[in-house]
């Protein structure tokens, strides 16, 4: 019997342990305060993600919001002038009422900026001459209606075009393949208004990368790869980039199917 007890004495403090983890880990909802660092004075209208439950939501005027959460879901803060902020919720914050949360403002330096424009002389011939060339080519196959740029000239250059046109399951699957579970987030993000609207006024693809858990040159390369211009690239804003991932990611899915 006396070697039955603490083993009885084990077992129920492991039983309680668990559901107090189970507890800890329950959705709950976190209401916190976000103010500027400098002045201690409330934000209005700063964007709040949830980037484990890919769910958004705004301040008030006070400085307030309310978003569902859990012990270590992390949350991301971005305002438009001030630094992004991401952090890891607590189960202090959902006991103790009162959380701030202080954003610092950004300090922009402007950098000098040297222009050279074009020596032109007037003569067509001349400066025609003296304009810069763009050296990549474009390749273009019989029975489709587009034009592939595979950049230098080189026997390499037709060989990756190819490859990318021949092959798209084996480049979209190194692609997608190493990241799964960021994109079946991809539903989730579409579907929520608050991160839309976030990523409709975006341009500089921070919100992107902390949503999917991809760097810059991820992003870049998929849609590259997917035969998107270097222009929409570079000037689509945050949600237009993620609808055309998204576009990217159902066709990678419809041809991993086969």
């Amino acid at each position: 019997m006396k070697r039955i007890l603490p083993f009885i004495f084990l077992l129920v403090g492991a039983v309680l342990h668990a559901q107090e983890n189970g507890e800890e880990m329950a959705t709950q909802e976190l209401v916190a305060t976000v103010v500027n660092a400098q002045t201690n004075f409330p934000l209005e209208s700063v964007h709040v993600i949830n980037l484990n439950k890919v769910i958004g939501t705004i301040t008030n005027q006070e400085g307030k919001f309310k978003i569902s959460a859990s012990v270590n879901d992390t949350l991301y803060l971005t305002y438009l002038g001030f630094k992004p902020q991401k952090f890891r919720v607590t189960n202090d914050m959902f006991k103790f009422e009162g959380t701030k949360i202080a954003l610092t403002e950004l300090a922009y330096a402007l950098e000098e900026v040297v222009v050279r424009p074009y020596q032109l002389t007037g003569y067509l011939e001349i400066d025609v001459k003296n304009l810069p060339i763009n050296n990549a080519y474009q390749y273009s196959i019989s029975g489709l209606n587009k034009s592939y740029e595979g950049g230098s000239k080189s026997p390499g250059a037709v060989t990756k075009v190819l490859g990318a046109i021949l092959n798209p399951a084996d480049l979209l699957r190194n692609l997608f393949g190493k990241k799964p579970k960021q994109m079946r987030k991809l539903r989730q993000m579409k579907e929520d208004d608050n991160i839309r609207d976030l990523l409709a006024s975006k341009f500089d693809r921070e919100t992107l990368t902390q949503l999917l858990q991809l760097e810059k040159m991820d992003i870049e390369d998929i849609l590259n790869n997917c035969n998107y211009s270097r222009s929409f690239i570079q000037t689509a804003n945050d949600l237009q980039i993620l609808d055309a991932i998204s576009s990217c990611y159902e066709e990678y899915k419809v041809l991993n199917r086969k």
